[in-house]
């Protein structure tokens, strides 16, 4: 893995609405010093670096910007993909697994290819499997492969019990497991709003416990709700992927909800899913483990099943 350094390097490969959006992150927040950008629309990567490179001196990053190649991937610190076909409307994202697993394995062999021994982030839908395809093609240890998971599922989670109590989302420490998509879920009791159990809080308030099946509606749904009034969500995980590479360049050992590979940390095997993990520098330094009820446990189990089928089915043999 390559040591730390004096400079930072991140490849991002897809330019599309997400990786800009992200990339545009960056000149705010000053994470890293070089970016480059790739994608199979050489032009448009061009364009997008100097539209980037023309706010800098605007911008409170410093970092020089480029469009460039796989070969880039050689001494980078991290790679982001984003690249892959876009949701439609009404197309659940694990209808995109077929198009974008062969996209996937092709940019993952020329990572492979370039010599990169960094960090490997993706973000490409259905995420859960394109984590577990980019791992498989690129040899990369396992801690080092890290999808975004449910890192939006659960902001949108605590943005909107933020508004239904009326507490600021730093304080609601709540999570969405599973498949980032529709067979997620909340532990609701292994939830809380301060240092406090979410359902007592609830529970004192006089709330109707019925409401949080509806904020949990409205977060399974937001993506397909954003696609059909704008045709695409962007800026929720562009903010969601700077927040993960923040935490892994800072070594800030926050724990985020990620899709990591599982080794019966719930009982599950084989494959990415999105759970508590505690994120540093080195990648996963490990997963947190709730105790889950027997309800909750039957849900993520159910959730690991449906991901279980589409690889039985469908991935292991494009890989």
């Amino acid at each position: 893995m390559k040591q730390n350094s004096d400079k930072r390097k991140l490849v991002l490969v897809g330019t599309g609405f997400v990786g800009m959006s992200f990339a545009y992150t960056l000149l705010t927040t000053p994470l890293v010093d070089e970016l480059v950008l790739i994608d199979i629309d050489y032009e448009k990567t061009v364009g997008e670096e100097m539209d980037l490179s023309h706010g800098l001196p605007y911008a409170p990053s410093k970092m020089k910007i480029k469009a460039g190649n796989y070969a880039d991937c050689k001494d980078a610190d991290i790679v982001v993909v984003t690249a892959g076909a876009a949701q439609k409307p009404d197309q659940t994202r694990l209808e995109l697994t077929m198009v974008n697993a062969k996209i996937m394995k092709g940019i993952a062999e020329q990572i492979k290819s370039s010599g990169f021994d960094g960090i490997l982030v993706i973000a490409s839908n259905p995420v859960d499997i394109m984590s577990y395809v980019a791992w498989k093609v690129s040899g990369l240890p396992k801690e080092r492969v890290i999808g975004s998971g449910t890192l939006l599922d659960t902001a949108r989670l605590r943005y909107l019990m933020s508004e239904y109590l009326n507490i600021s989302s730093s304080n609601i420490h709540a999570y969405i497991m599973g498949e980032h998509g529709d067979s997620s879920f909340v532990p609701w009791t292994n939830c809380f709003v301060g240092c406090k159990s979410m359902l007592a809080y609830l529970d004192e308030k006089g709330r109707d416990m019925n409401d949080l099946l509806e904020i949990y509606k409205q977060v399974q749904q937001a993506a397909y709700e954003i696609i059909n009034r704008k045709k695409a969500t962007y800026y929720g995980i562009g903010l969601s992927l700077n927040h993960l590479i923040h935490t892994i360049l800072s070594n800030s050992r926050s724990i985020l909800t990620v899709s990591v590979y599982q080794s019966g940390e719930y009982g599950q095997e084989g494959l990415y899913i999105g759970v508590p993990a505690v994120v540093s520098r080195s990648g996963i330094k490990e997963i947190v483990k709730l105790p889950l009820t027997e309800v909750d446990q039957q849900k993520f189990d159910q959730s690991c099943a449906t991901l279980k089928q589409i690889i039985h089915d469908s991935i292991d043999q494009i890989l």
